[in-house]
C-alpha cells in the first residue's frame, strides 16, 4: 500500500500538516493535521509497503511493544483507508 499521489506532508512550527495538491486538492477539501509518530507512518506510506513493514518501523523508532505499535499503525492506516488516501 502507498499514500495516493496529490498529498505533501510538510512541518510548520513543529507540527505535521498534509496538504491536498493538483488534482488531489480538487477531490480533497482540507488539511490533515498530524502528531510525530503519524507524521513518521505517513513517511513510511510514501513508499510501496506492508502493514507489518510500517509496524516494524514503529517498533524500531519508539522502542515501543508489538501490541501497542500494531494497534496504533492499524488505526492509523484504517483513517486513511476511510479517507481514500491509500492505494493497495
Amino acid at each position: 500500500m502507498k499514500i495516493k499521489e496529490g498529498f505533501m506532508l510538510r512541518s510548520v512550527a513543529d507540527n505535521y500538516v498534509v496538504v491536498p495538491v493538483g488534482k488531489a486538492s480538487l477531490e480533497f477539501k482540507g488539511l490533515i493535521n498530524l502528531n510525530h509518530v503519524g507524521a513518521f507512518i505517513w513517511k513510511c506510506l510514501e513508499n510501496d509497503t506492508t502493514t507489518l513493514e510500517v509496524i516494524n518501523k514503529v517498533i524500531n523508532e519508539y522502542g515501543i511493544d508489538e501490541e501497542l505499535a500494531t494497534r496504533d499503525v492499524n488505526n492509523f492506516i484504517n483513517k486513511l483507508i476511510e479517507a481514500n488516501l491509500l492505494n493497495d
